[in-house]
């Protein structure tokens, strides 16, 4: 494994790609978006900043891992002799489907193809290539750069070798790779998202308010931040989906994404992404003041 394409410049995309440079792999990253592009790379050099004044790197390491990273905004292009291309689009069914198909299509015979999903069946998704033994997926954690989890899923088909594979990479990054099976939300979502959900459920009906929520779960819980905030720092609609996901797999009630949130994502109450969550973030992004509609 030398070289990795990345498709998907956004938050997790851009990320990912941000470890394997530092980590001196040869990385493509790929987005329809020259823009997106541009912003994912400043968002990398960015927080090598902050590792810099933080005196976790040195100069010559952030020189490396930019110099590590070529842009690319057509897929063929991008993927083209790469060992590993792991999709970090969004989390939407079709949109996944459409980018293996077609990254089966164009990749190398023996090239594994990962994704990014933190809910998808990675079974579904191999079905639609002819190599059903080298789909996988790696879900990473944000914010990639800090988050030492890396969880591994195995589809249905996913041979040994490739999951053995990928093991072994994450752990040259500096990650601690977790092997779990293909179900819906997998281990971290499936635990995660139902918590977040009654969050939600108990400040829809009134048990308590934004801050006295997320206070009783890091104070009470010994959480770094309440459910709320964590939504927000997630994004509403990525949460509404993965719960949508879950429901639909599992068909069961538990699992049905609250009406507050379903209600918000529709309203684009998205959280820090669009400025407004459960609180606003106007003027900081350290979810300070809770949002209008929800104060007393």
């Amino acid at each position: 494994m030398n070289k990795i394409a990345i498709i998907g410049a956004g938050t997790m995309g851009n990320g990912i790609a941000h470890v394997f440079a530092q980590s001196g792999f040869q990385v493509h990253l790929i987005d329809v978006s020259q823009e997106a592009l541009d912003k994912g790379l400043s968002t990398i050099a960015n927080n090598l900043d902050r590792m810099l004044a933080k005196e976790k790197i040195t100069n010559d390491d952030k020189t490396n891992t930019l110099a590590n990273i070529t842009l690319f905004t057509e897929l063929k292009t991008g993927v083209k002799n790469v060992d590993l291309a792991i999709e970090a689009a969004t989390e939407n069914v079709t949109i996944k489907l459409n980018i293996f198909k077609e990254l089966d299509a164009v990749c190398n015979n023996n090239t594994i193809l990962a994704s990014n999903t933190s809910s998808i069946s990675i079974t579904q998704i191999a079905a639609v290539t002819n190599r059903a033994d080298k789909v996988i997926g790696m879900h990473f954690m944000n914010p990639v750069p800090i988050m030492k989890l890396v969880e591994i899923i195995r589809g249905y088909s996913t041979s040994n070798e490739t999951t053995n594979i990928i093991m072994e990479l994450s752990k040259k990054l500096g990650k601690i790779p977790t092997e779990v099976n293909d179900y819906p939300g997998f281990v971290a979502n499936r635990i995660l998202m139902p918590m977040i959900n009654e969050a939600i459920e108990t400040l829809h009906h009134g048990v308590a308010g934004v801050e006295e929520i997320d206070t009783v779960m890091k104070l009470g819980m010994a959480h770094p931040m309440g459910p709320l905030q964590l939504a927000d720092f997630i994004g509403l609609d990525v949460c509404l989906s993965i719960l949508n996901v879950m429901y639909d797999g599992f068909k069961n009630p538990k699992y049905a994404p609250s009406p507050l949130l379903i209600n918000m994502v529709m309203a684009g109450k998205k959280g820090i992404k669009s400025g407004e969550g459960f609180y606003d973030y106007a003027e900081s992004k350290k979810a300070e003041v809770v949002s209008s509609q929800f104060k007393n």
